[in-house]
């Protein structure tokens, strides 16, 4: 069985950046990643908002080029997903690709967006069919756009889009708000916002963009077409934690309780990145996550050497 010093899980920016650290420190590391590297940002068409970069960059190049730099330092990679994780010094990491051994784990395996599952919506992934109104909202200035879902982040998306957009429609199947109060009173006073009660979406509509969406009403069955530019589906997020539910302290929801160090319930077990309870859910944030993981796993080994 393959020993590592460190195995990082997921090969988003977090995941990338724990590598690049840990590598760099000359800890012996293995990423394991079941997907293409990069992680949700390579899906984004542009990335505007992360530092140094002032004419935005390809989501898929950004990863390309972190994962370049880890490589550069040793990090290696495998392709597979992890099936469990068994407990005791050194720990057990199963794969698909095989089992290892390792002193400390950072788990960065994000979270996937919850998907409308409807026709059109996977075509149309990129353009004009977004799940993140931070990341890409302002591709819509000053036109027409749909928000799917009632909660806290489907009105803080709406509102927030609000600012660039024209109009924004909120399209909800329930015929009240799951939001707080404080976000219903604000959507409810703001002029451009407006609300689609008892509706779902059925398929997103455009030839090379989004430019349409077909709705139908749950009370009525009756369908119409609601033109507009784009559509943002915020209905949550489920994290990938269902490896290791059974190993350390998870939420309610199913994210990885961390304390500031990134350090889980487990000793030697650190989380990074979206996967972890109060993420930001932020390219910027994830990389920070990674880097304060990477440096507590390198203490945690330091200590347990002694």
């Amino acid at each position: 069985m393959a020993r590592y010093e460190v195995i990082i899980i997921g090969g988003g920016p977090a995941g990338l950046t724990a590598g690049l650290y840990t590598s760099r420190a000359g800890l012996k590391s293995l990423l394991v990643e079941r997907g293409p590297l990069g992680g949700q940002m390579v899906n984004t068409t542009l990335v505007e908002n992360y530092p140094g970069f002032p004419e935005g960059i390809v989501g898929s190049e950004l990863g390309s080029l972190m994962h370049r730099q880890a490589a550069k330092y040793g990090l290696e990679v495998v392709t597979a997903e992890v099936t469990g994780i068994a407990q005791g010094q050194p720990y057990g990491v199963a794969t698909t690709e095989g089992n290892f051994e390792v002193g400390a784990i950072i788990i960065a395996a994000g979270s996937e967006y919850r998907k409308l599952g409807v026709a059109g919506e996977k075509t149309f992934s990129g353009r004009g069919v977004s799940y993140c109104a931070t990341c890409d909202g302002f591709f819509f200035r000053d036109r027409e756009v749909a928000v799917v879902g009632g909660g806290d982040t489907a009105i803080t998306d709406a509102l927030e889009l609000s600012q660039l957009a024209s109009k924004v429609y909120v399209i909800h199947r329930r015929d009240q708000l799951r939001a707080g109060q404080v976000l219903q009173e604000r959507a409810f006073a703001h002029p451009k916002l407006e609300l689609i009660w008892n509706t779902v979406v059925e398929e997103a509509l455009g030839e090379k963009m989004v430019n349409g969406l077909k709705l139908r009403n749950v009370e009525t069955g009756q369908q119409s077409i609601l033109k507009v530019d784009g559509v943002f589906v915020a209905i949550g997020l489920t994290p990938n934690s269902q490896s290791f539910f059974n190993i350390f302290e998870l939420d309610d929801a199913g994210y990885i309780v961390t304390d500031e160090t990134m350090a889980t319930s487990a000793p030697g077990i650190f989380a990074a990145g979206d996967i972890r309870r109060n993420s930001p859910r932020q390219i910027a944030a994830a990389v920070g996550d990674g880097a304060t993981a990477a440096m507590s796993a390198f203490k945690y080994l330091q200590e347990t050497r002694k």
